[in-house]
């Protein structure tokens, strides 16, 4: 097997690097949301993000249309990695419902406690920013609260079928009580650079459940 000298790329042609358009586009959407964890939409530049992942500045509009369609995707591809998080520990029928709601918290804590505070949910810092920011995120960004709140729901329906929780509990109501508090929750945790306010609302949104 031989080598030789790399070809040349022309100016604002993607690098060889990443191999193929799909991989490229997919290396910038994992990075762009790495990147919204922690800075809000609008002070995140797209140059910051292409320099990361190695590619031209002239490239971005290669991949994405404009910088709000690139925003609608890293919604989507947060929404999609989320939701299979919580499938992993909501609908581990290994264990009791609410159980499986504290090891997701527990493990969303671990996550947040091994960046050092500094990383977020994507889609709770994009709400924050909703002034600023397309009209057509907001529809998408409380779609997929929604999808949270009824795969939660589901979960607590579970923990009202085993008797943990009333047989009156609101398994709907819950879960969005849980979403907007979990959601200040993780803001706070960002702001004091702790765990407390995590534990603070969990120990709160597990003793209201009635028994």
């Amino acid at each position: 097997m031989t080598t030789g000298t790399p070809a040349k790329r022309g100016r604002g042609r993607p690098r060889k690097q990443i191999d193929g358009r799909h991989e490229t586009r997919a290396a910038l959407l994992r990075t762009g949301v790495e990147i919204l964890t922690e800075k809000g939409f609008a002070a995140t530049g797209i140059e910051q993000i292409l320099r990361r992942v190695g590619v031209p500045k002239g490239s971005f509009y290669y991949y994405f249309d404009s910088k709000e369609a690139f925003g609608l995707e890293l919604i989507d591809s947060y929404a999609h990695y989320f939701a299979r998080k919580l499938d992993r520990w909501l609908l581990d029928e290994s264990v009791p419902a609410l159980a499986r709601i504290a090891n997701f918290v527990a493990d969303a804590r671990a996550g947040m406690e091994r960046h050092g505070f500094r990383r977020g949910c994507v889609i709770g810092n994009l709400g924050q920013e909703m002034g600023a920011l397309p009209e057509v995120y907001r529809t998408r960004l409380q779609a997929v609260f929604a999808d949270w709140e009824s795969r939660l729901a589901r979960c607590l329906e579970d923990a009202r079928n085993e008797g943990t929780i009333a047989a009156t509990a609101d398994c709907v109501g819950l879960a969005r009580f849980f979403w907007i508090g979990w959601e200040g929750a993780v803001l706070r945790a960002k702001l004091e650079l702790s765990a407390t306010p995590l534990e603070i609302f969990a120990d709160g949104f597990f003793a209201s459940l009635e028994r």
